[in-house]
């Protein structure tokens, strides 16, 4: 009989997992619950958005005070979410210290965004990742950047600045490859710059559920059997190919020379790991995506299925890719286009990126509005 008391996230993160929640709440910090994750549930890292944030100023009073002593010192609603969100991200960074330095600042990682109405705007990118790197000033923090065609030169520009990044916002590999492309110029002009590169750090956030609920809906309207029996595994796929790309860029010559000045490699990060199909494992973006220098960043809920039923059956991802390719082969032949999916996964993802700063601007506004009665 198996224990009950087996660490199945400790094996995760035996594999060579970074385990990070994607969730942050001002209750989560003071309460210690996530310094308990930190210390029993193997969670080395945090990422955030604005429907997190949200859903946090929603769910408790820890604001309440900040939120009204803003609001009386005239404080517009922008300002406002900029002194909530950082001094959350800050404190977060501060639990998430020992991580960082155990690490070699690998993990220990805490993510903000830059607001996403800046998604087609270089330059107000590049000066949102200073402003909000200069505020939270913590060297564990990442700059969150969607990798849109503008944001690109953005990201180029931010780490050439020492300012370690996120970049989020991936679904396909030709984008991939672009962000790659945009991590090795950046390294270049650090070290042109004199910045110490073994301080620079990157994470490709690469998205995964979204893929299969997309292409699901199109495997359902070609309605055969066998296009039916290829639902829920797009997503898989695509991330071990990715992962592929990943291998031959920082295997290379570019990266190498690099390397001897101290970079580290942009690691992929599997995001949206949350499963939204109830007909699929629960833990199905977790344990089929097991290998060494990933991090999967997981809603609680999925963290708490693994730690009760996951498995870690070994390397998921390399020597797969075979396997993979065959997968798209069979999909483009059903007539599922790859760049027609990846291209209204981009579109659809930036308007849930902008819907979500929406969501939150209306949150605190309405705050603001209650601080006011």
């Amino acid at each position: 009989m198996e224990s009950p008391t087996k660490d199945r996230l400790g094996e995760l993160s035996a594999a060579g997992v970074s385990i990070w929640l994607d969730d942050l709440s001002r209750e989560r910090i003071e309460s210690g619950n996530l310094a308990e994750l930190v210390a029993e549930k193997h969670v080395v890292g945090v990422t955030t958005n604005p429907t997190i944030f949200a859903s946090a100023l929603k769910e408790g009073e820890r604001y309440d005070d900040q939120v009204a002593a803003l609001t009386r010192a005239g404080a517009a609603v922008e300002d406002v979410i900029v002194e909530l969100t950082t001094d959350d991200v800050r404190n977060a960074c501060d639990v998430l210290m020992s991580a960082y330095e155990a690490s070699d600042g690998v993990d220990g990682r805490v993510s903000i965004e830059v607001p996403p109405a800046l998604a087609f705007d270089t330059e107000g990118t590049i000066e949102a990742a200073r402003s909000l790197w200069r505020k939270v000033d913590r060297p564990n923090l990442l700059i969150k950047i969607p990798a849109t065609t503008e944001a690109l030169p953005a990201i180029v520009a931010t780490l050439a600045e020492g300012i370690s990044v996120n970049v989020t916002l991936i679904f396909g590999l030709d984008r991939y490859e672009k962000v790659m492309e945009a991590y090795l110029e950046g390294l270049e002009q650090a070290l042109r710059g004199g910045v110490e590169l073994s301080t620079l750090h990157s994470v490709a956030s690469f998205f995964i559920s979204r893929v299969d609920s997309e292409v699901d809906g199109r495997l359902e309207k070609v309605g055969s059997e066998e296009a039916l029996g290829l639902r829920g595994k797009a997503a898989v796929a695509n991330a071990r190919l990715a992962f592929q790309k990943y291998e031959e860029y920082f295997g290379g010559e570019r990266f190498a020379a690099l390397k001897e000045s101290g970079a580290r490699t942009q690691r992929p990060l599997w995001a949206s790991t949350g499963v939204k199909n109830p007909e699929y494992s629960d833990t199905l973006y977790v344990a089929d995506l097991v290998t060494e220098g990933t991090v999967n960043t997981m809603p609680e809920k999925t963290m708490t299925a693994f730690a009760d039923h996951g498995e870690v059956s070994g390397d998921q991802v390399r020597g797969r890719y075979d396997e993979a390719q065959a997968l798209m082969d069979r999909l483009a032949e059903l007539g599922i286009e790859y760049d027609d999916v990846i291209e209204a996964l981009e579109e659809e993802g930036v308007e849930k990126f902008v819907a979500s700063w929406q969501e939150l601007v209306g949150t605190v506004e309405a705050q603001m509005e209650q601080s006011r009665k």
